[in-house]
């Protein structure tokens, strides 16, 4: 499977995206640049964190009018895959291909401290493999996490299993609310109708490296390779 990584002017999360897969996980990645029209055949397209032109107007904003993100929605309208990690979360709900708005975080503060998340489904790719009664410690580095979305879209992304990751305690077997940014339903992350898209707020890539002291994000890139490659 080959991933791409697609570097905006303001990315500083794609070198630890192209670490964790192609040193932790032992994939082909390849940087992709903004301005280019060429996935250069990649299965999987992620979108990094960082401030994407300096997240001017709003985190994503602009991100979202680059040359590569024509091809981007392309691919993801194929039924390809595509992920947004924080900044790329954002620039996603941006480009409409997901459902919502990642917008400034309650306290009106950036926010970067490990968390704990707990997956709530085994339907969606990145959390197929993933234990349900598990709170995973994945670090958060955000400014504008706080996702909100209207009733009747909640209401649809609940009915249709469309919520990837809600914020958690760390506590064993509960699932005790633990909200860092004020998101509704404390979504951390969320796929779109089809289920081919996924974006989420922390950084699963800062947490596969057993250098780092965390590896449990070492289990959503498990789980999506696994399901792929099955």
């Amino acid at each position: 499977m080959k991933f791409g990584v697609v570097v905006f002017p303001g990315s500083n999360c794609d070198q630890d995206l192209v670490d964790a897969l192609s040193v932790g996980m032992q994939q082909e990645v390849v940087k992709l640049w903004h301005k280019d029209h060429d996935l250069q055949g990649c299965d999987f397209v992620l979108l990094p964190g960082g401030f994407s032109y300096g997240d001017y107007l709003r985190s994503g904003a602009i991100a979202r009018f680059s040359p590569i993100m024509q091809e981007v929605v392309q691919h993801a309208n194929r039924g390809g895959y595509v992920m947004g990690i924080c900044n790329g979360f954002q620039i996603l709900t941006e480009a409409g291909l997901l459902p919502g708005a990642l917008l400034p975080n309650v306290n009106q503060k950036f926010i970067c401290d490990n968390v704990y998340i707990r997956p709530v489904t085994t339907n969606l790719l990145p959390t197929r493999n993933l234990d349900l009664d598990k709170a995973y410690k994945i670090p958060v580095a955000h400014g504008d996490g706080r996702y909100h979305a209207d009733k009747d879209t909640l209401r649809k992304l609940e009915d249709n299993d469309q919520i990837m990751f809600k914020y958690s305690s760390n506590i064993a077997d509960t699932h005790e609310i633990y909200n860092i940014n004020g998101s509704l339903l404390n979504i951390a992350g969320v796929a779109n109708e089809k289920k081919n898209v996924f974006g989420m707020m922390p950084h699963p890539e800062r947490a596969v490296d057993p250098e780092l002291g965390n590896t449990d994000g070492r289990a959503i890139f498990e789980s999506i390779l696994n399901m792929v490659n099955a």
